[in-house]
């Protein structure tokens, strides 16, 4: 079956972050469509024995019934004191190696997962590379259910905010893994300060989580047609 060429680069960038995994690893396993090749190139590495005694943390129930499938041994941030590597995926990565995740509806756990890691590498296809965040799409915020009307009024009333709760095609709340539902944020000239814009948002009671990602990345790895490189 022929592939397009997305997804040949989002594999590339897969593979490339594959080279990063050495046996006896503690893995955080991300959420999204490039993070599920490297979680099916990381099952084929366990079960070729290229790989041994690899253990991962999913971020999301779903990433956690794919590793289930290829055979990947799974465990919880409960049971173990950190992880070794965290890969995940990004919507946005701004020339700081800060990010936007979330899209994928699991920024809650990708983030709980990720900080406990002591490596997190991001791999992306050029597309995600953007001046400022926020310029190519939404912020998704997670929030509490309970007055979620009065939530996403408040974040309508940041500055330069559009907000409006994720509703799925029937037209019902989108729920998290943990019971949540989303907000998803628009700023039309991209977020001039995502430091700020993240204290404001952690500050306020019905928001659970938000999908800035600031100072965590330790690297990305960007795949292009030109090849793969290292940010």
């Amino acid at each position: 079956m022929m592939i397009d060429k997305q997804a040949q680069l989002k594999q590339a960038a897969a593979r490339h972050a594959l080279s990063l995994v050495k046996d006896d690893m503690i893995l955080g396993l991300g959420t999204g469509s490039t993070t599920a090749f490297f979680i099916d190139f990381l099952g084929e590495a366990l079960q070729s024995g290229r790989l041994k005694n690899i253990v991962g943390v999913p971020t999301s129930e779903r990433t956690a019934q794919r590793a289930r499938e290829l055979g990947i041994p799974l465990t919880t941030l409960d049971q173990v004191d950190y992880l070794h590597l965290a890969v995940d995926g990004a919507d946005e990565v701004d020339p700081d190696l800060n990010l936007i995740k979330g899209l994928g509806k699991a920024l809650l756990r990708e983030k709980l997962v990720e900080v406990h890691a002591r490596q997190f590498w991001v791999i992306v296809d050029e597309r995600k590379l953007v001046a400022r965040l926020g310029e190519r799409g939404p912020l998704p915020v997670e929030i509490l259910p309970f007055a979620h009307e009065a939530t996403v009024r408040w974040l309508n009333g940041l500055s330069g905010c559009r907000a409006e709760l994720w509703l799925r095609e029937d037209g019902e709340p989108w729920v998290t893994d943990n019971g949540h539902y989303l907000a998803r944020c628009w700023f039309e000239a991209g977020i001039s300060d995502p430091e700020t814009l993240g204290r404001t948002l952690n500050n306020w009671p019905g928001v659970i989580e938000h999908g800035l990602f600031l100072g965590m990345a330790s690297g990305v790895i960007v795949a292009s047609a030109d090849g793969v490189r290292v940010l």
